[in-house]
């Protein structure tokens, strides 16, 4: 690991993740005796290279003050903002040090492994690189959006065409920048009123080159309820792994 860099975790964990289908948002779904958040937060909490995980939370979260975790040394939370963007760039304006760079973890990976994340940190990207899995299915595309058939299962939707899946990637998260470049970026990107979906994006459009690197597909975000379980098998059966 390049010991050089000096690190700090943002976790943004304001969202009320609606496709869960649950009263709860789903970083606070209990997951094998925990939340989902505490697993997404304990790997950075463990880690000597990371000096600070900062959380931006909703100012209505009652649930993230009662985590075992809240009280622990590294631990800083912001208010999150009505988008992941603005959450981040909450995150980051609280930021000093003009030296840092910045690992954002999504708070529903909770399958995130140490191997991962010295891989992505270790890559030599002067603008940051991602995590990211080569898609392996067939690439259907359609004319309606995932947010309207995502609960639709009884119905059927037409097939517009098949994507060439030879050059394309899932991004994941962490992903990992220069603190000051990413604040910069982002805060242009807002002000733009462009569409922000993760971080590599903001830097995409300011026309910066970010690194893909290979992760592991363990590392799945909890969106539906059927990720949850699957979050269970990979923990229950690679935990030394996971938490190394």
């Amino acid at each position: 690991m390049n010991q050089n860099k000096k690190i700090i975790a943002i976790i943004p964990a304001a969202g009320v993740g609606s496709r869960m289908q649950s009263q709860l948002p789903k970083q606070y779904l209990p997951l094998l005796g925990k939340t989902v958040l505490e697993y997404s937060l304990e790997l950075f909490l463990n880690q000597p290279q990371i000096s600070q995980v900062i959380v931006a939370v909703s100012n209505t979260d009652p649930y993230f003050q009662t985590l075992t975790c809240f009280s622990h040394p590294k631990i800083r939370w912001v208010t999150g903002g009505t988008t992941r963007a603005e959450s981040v760039l909450n995150a980051l304006q609280v930021i000093i040090d003009e030296e840092v760079w910045v690992l954002v973890h999504d708070a529903a990976r909770p399958c995130l492994t140490w191997q991962e994340v010295t891989r992505l940190i270790e890559c030599q990207a002067p603008c940051g690189a991602i995590l990211a899995t080569p898609i392996v299915e067939t690439v259907k595309q359609t004319k309606f959006e995932k947010r309207f058939y995502a609960t639709k299962f009884d119905k059927s939707f037409p097939i517009s065409k098949t994507l060439d899946r030879r050059n394309l990637w899932l991004a994941q998260t962490p992903q990992f920048f220069p603190a000051n470049l990413l604040k910069q970026t982002l805060t242009q990107a807002l002000a733009a009123g462009v569409t922000i979906t993760d971080e590599a994006s903001a830097l995409e459009w300011a026309g910066r080159s970010v690194a893909l690197v290979q992760g592991l597909k363990t590392n799945l975000k909890i969106t539906y309820p059927e990720d949850l379980a699957l979050a269970e098998f990979y923990l229950s059966h690679f935990t030394p792994l996971i938490l190394k």
